[in-house]
């Protein structure tokens, strides 16, 4: 349906609710990732905001993604844009995962904010932040976006923040332990996050 009203000129009258909202003052991490080679599953995980709509009004939704097996490792979602939602993911990936070597973000003040960036900075995980505008340094994440409202967000109507949670959770472990990736060699995540080296996923 989205292609056919792109093909006839038709767009949704409905405004987009921003995620990526700088804050003046709050510092910006350079970007860690240009030619970094991954190799092995907790080197880097990548985090980030969308919005889902529902029925009536929409929600937000923040993910942790492992960056060499594409695996979701914790989300949130949250009817605010307040960063305790995006603290609260981070928390639950490193206390069932461990910990990363990097963490890399936009530049959002959820993710620039004291709250999110002592929390990496005090286990020491390097951070990491795209370039302004530049949606190509986080494409794992951006591909991850185009899965699950394809897939799943745009053929629904949420009736509350309770069914949405249940459905997205259904559709995150099938994204996690069945939906294989031809970067991963047709592994889904969970076979590429666990299984043993030599395996190498492809950008």
């Amino acid at each position: 349906m989205k292609t056919l009203m792109k093909r006839m000129g038709i767009e949704a009258l409905y405004r987009r609710p921003r995620t990526t909202k700088p804050e003046p003052g709050h510092k910006i991490y350079p970007y860690l990732l240009r030619d970094l080679e991954i190799t092995r599953p907790n080197q880097v995980w990548a985090m980030d905001i969308t919005y889902i709509p529902m029925s009536r009004g929409f929600v937000y939704l923040a993910v942790v993604l492992d960056w060499f097996s594409r695996r979701l490792l914790a989300w949130r979602l949250s009817v605010t844009m307040e960063a305790s939602f995006c603290v609260e993911a981070l928390e639950d990936a490193l206390a069932h995962h461990g910990k990363p070597e990097i963490v890399n973000t936009d530049q959002g003040a959820q993710f620039t904010g004291l709250d999110f960036t002592d929390l990496l900075t005090k286990q020491s995980i390097a951070i990491s932040m795209d370039g302004k505008g530049a949606w190509r340094d986080n494409v794992f994440v951006e591909r991850f976006w185009r899965s699950i409202k394809y897939e799943e967000v745009y053929l629904r109507a949420y009736e509350s923040v309770s069914d949405a949670r249940a459905s997205i959770g259904r559709y995150l472990r099938f994204y996690n332990e069945r939906r294989p990736h031809a970067s991963l060699d047709g592994m889904t995540p969970d076979q590429a996050y666990f299984t043993p080296l030599p395996f190498r996923s492809a950008a």
